[in-house]
């Protein structure tokens, strides 16, 4: 007869001695967080308060107290973010950091998809599409659906893809994202749809998946396949999510569903620093936490690393003006340094002399050039920097982006220009005639060619023999194209490039723009803002000109070798977030600039905004200037008085009587005697002292 012998149930988390020195490589409020129990947890990470650091502390101590490696995940925004924190774990516990799941919301979806997709019809060797992919498939459906959509006001396809992606992050029907987001499309609305039910089903029928169907897919598998999905709810222990201030609709769902069965989740974020609603992002989400999980602890992270007392006080009282936030209080743990700079110019043109100056004048002083930075609300607020620093031959870097000449919709306005003022161009026709409905390479060739045989292509814009040039399909589009470079050619828009660039935007570049570009609205912005910067010039030719001087320069700059060692960075304040820098400039800090004047139509919008000119403020290390032009010339030469910014306005407000939160610099304008002083070589002298 057998003897039985019974197991006794015992915990599958047997915690071994701690061998991290927690208290002492942590502070108190982050220790706090790395130490907390089970269950849902929120942490208040304010700017440069290492929150990297809580929360890879807390990784490892969960596996130091028994916790699989592979029960846990960890969702980040970026893969560099992913790779830091993995590494850090690793550091602290060799070999635990490569067996955790790891890495952005894709990254994590394919993981698991690669594994469980078979449950939603998919094969397990779907091939997952590029951005080049998807256009092109984009592309097809639109072809495909030709009988709806041959209309001239229909989106392209990259900004159909757009549309597309923007409904499923936001978890909104594609009705209401042309209604809330594309107003101009509402006609089409119907077509818009068909062609984009005919996109989701050949990605289908070739076993296709582009990024948003990874998540739209996870959801779908934790949801509505319990049997399947349910194993990874029931897998993932523990749940921790890095920036979540920064998840859209479709990714918190996941994040909750994921948590559902343990919930032991731990999310980390900065409600202040919640900027990035325009790509879906939902603030909502992190302000409601506590309301989805009301047995959450809530921890605060607020003794900031990076930034003097100065430049601190500045950030709190800043932020201080908005009603919907967690309140903190960032706290310094380095020494005091100098007051940040108040400092109002007369125009934009000084502005970016005072910039120029002070740069270099930073860099003699033991400043690296890539220790500086200038932020703006929209890349169109450094036109007149760019000119400077190209005179002066300090080299710059745009952060995710081209310098403000070399993008697409500003060559193509600045083409109409070219070609009145020499219309023997080939470039600026091509670039010009492909810009109109139904005019493609061919026609755009055939055209030039006509043009171009009687030797003044301006003088025969309605002769017959180019007309007879003209197929069918791009009869219309060259007729529109040839009444507006008529109208330019007149001498009083020669006379006023402002104003003719305004033509061009109203005659038909606004409704191209918005069907071929995502972020037509910044685009148009920044058209506008260069038909302002063209008013001051006498002339088209004079304009054309000085852009050329311009552009030489940056070619000699090409042309001398590799890249400086050095460059200055410029860069939107949504580009800069989660960097630092030793000195940064914030720029145009008008009202109608920053804040943008769209964000003022709502409450939310302002806030927004001012969590944006809190993130700018909290970039800066050392020394923090805080820039805007007093007077701007309009389209039609007039003077318009900028008012200072809110945030301005806001932070001088709550000053104490005997503690000043900024210094306020007055600017004299003087020509200096010394040729080249004030510069890098080969630049002209200083302006400013």
């Amino acid at each position: 007869m057998a003897r039985g012998y019974t197991l006794k149930t015992t915990s599958t988390q047997v915690e071994a001695p701690e061998r991290i020195k927690y208290r002492s490589e942590l502070n108190g409020e982050q220790y706090a967080v790395v130490t907390a129990g089970a269950g849902p947890i929120l942490v208040l990470a304010g700017a440069g308060s290492g929150k990297t650091r809580a929360l890879t502390y807390r990784v490892a101590r969960l596996i130091e107290k028994g916790v699989s490696p592979q029960s846990i995940i960890l969702l980040t925004f970026t893969n560099k973010a992913a790779r830091e924190m993995t590494g850090r774990v690793e550091a602290l516990i060799p070999g635990a950091g490569r067996r955790i799941l790891s890495g952005t919301f894709h990254h994590a979806a394919n993981v698991i998809l690669r594994e469980s997709a078979e449950a939603l019809g998919y094969r397990p060797n779907y091939s997952i599409m590029d951005g080049e992919d998807v256009r092109d498939l984009m592309s097809a459906a639109i072809a495909a659906n030709r009988a709806d959509t041959g209309r001239e006001r229909f989106p392209q396809a990259d900004v159909l893809a757009a549309m597309v992606s923007f409904a499923i992050n936001t978890q909104q029907t594609l009705e209401q994202v042309i209604e809330r987001k594309y107003p101009y499309f509402w006609n089409p609305r119907e077509a818009i749809i068909q062609t984009a039910r005919t996109f989701v089903a050949r990605k289908a029928e070739m076993n296709l998946m582009d990024f948003d169907d990874l998540l739209l897919n996870l959801k779908a598998l934790l949801r509505d396949h319990p049997e399947t999905g349910g194993l990874y709810a029931d897998r993932f222990q523990h749940v921790l999510v890095d920036e979540y201030q920064d998840l859209n609709r479709l990714q918190s769902d996941i994040v909750d569903l994921l948590a559902a069965k343990h919930r032991n989740l731990t999310v980390v974020g900065d409600d202040c620093q919640s900027i990035y609603s325009f790509r879906g992002a939902d603030f909502n989400h992190i302000m409601d936490f506590p309301q989805r999980y009301p047995d959450a602890k809530v921890f605060r992270l607020e003794v900031n690393f990076r930034s003097t007392p100065q430049i601190l006080a500045v950030a709190n009282a800043a932020i201080a003006r908005n009603q919907r936030q967690f309140k903190k209080e960032l706290r310094a743990v380095r020494e005091p340094g100098a007051l940040p700079a108040l400092v109002s110019l007369s125009s934009g043109d000084m502005q970016a002399r005072f910039v120029a100056q002070r740069v270099l004048e930073l860099r003699d002083e033991g400043v690296p050039l890539d220790g500086m930075a200038v932020l703006y609300r929209a890349h169109s607020h450094a036109l007149e920097l760019q000119l400077e620093l190209s005179r002066r031959g300090i080299p710059y870097l745009v952060r995710s982006g081209v310098r403000f000449f070399e993008q697409a919709h500003i060559k193509d306005v600045l083409a109409f220009l070219r070609i009145v003022y020499n219309p023997l161009e080939e470039l600026s026709w091509l670039r010009v005639l492909r810009l109109y409905s139904g005019v493609g390479n061919m026609a755009a060739k055939r055209l030039w060619e006509a043009l171009s045989a009687a030797g003044a292509p301006m003088d025969h814009l309605f002769d017959p023999a180019v007309e007879s040039a003209v197929n069918k399909r791009a009869r219309e589009g060259w007729g529109r194209c040839r009444l507006l470079l008529r109208e330019l050619n007149q001498p009083e828009l020669r006379r006023a490039p402002g104003t003719s660039i305004t033509r061009i935007l109203d005659e038909g570049y606004r409704a191209f723009a918005e069907g071929k570009f995502q972020n037509t609205s910044a685009r148009l912005d920044d058209i506008r803002q260069l038909a302002d910067f063209a008013s001051r010039f006498a002339s088209v030719d004079d304009f054309l000109a000085e852009l050329a001087l311009i552009q030489s320069i940056s070619a000699e700059d090409v042309a001398a070798g590799k890249e400086p060692d050095e460059m200055l960075t410029l860069s939107s304040v949504h580009q800069a977030k989660g960097l630092e820098w030793r000195a940064v400039f914030v720029i145009h800090l008008a009202d109608g600039r920053f804040p943008s004047a769209n964000s003022l139509a709502t409450v939310e919008g302002e806030e927004e905004e001012r969590r944006l000119f809190y993130v700018a403020v909290t970039r800066a290390k050392d020394e923090l200037y805080l820039t805007w032009p007093i007077m701007h010339q309009g389209r039609d030469y007039e003077l318009i008085q900028m008012k200072p910014s809110r945030f301005i306005t806001e932070v001088l407000d709550a000053q104490p009587p005997d503690h000043p939160l900024v210094e306020t610099w007055e600017v004299t304008q003087s020509i200096e005697e010394e040729s080249g002083a004030g510069q890098l070589p080969g630049g002209p002298p200083p302006l400013l002292e």
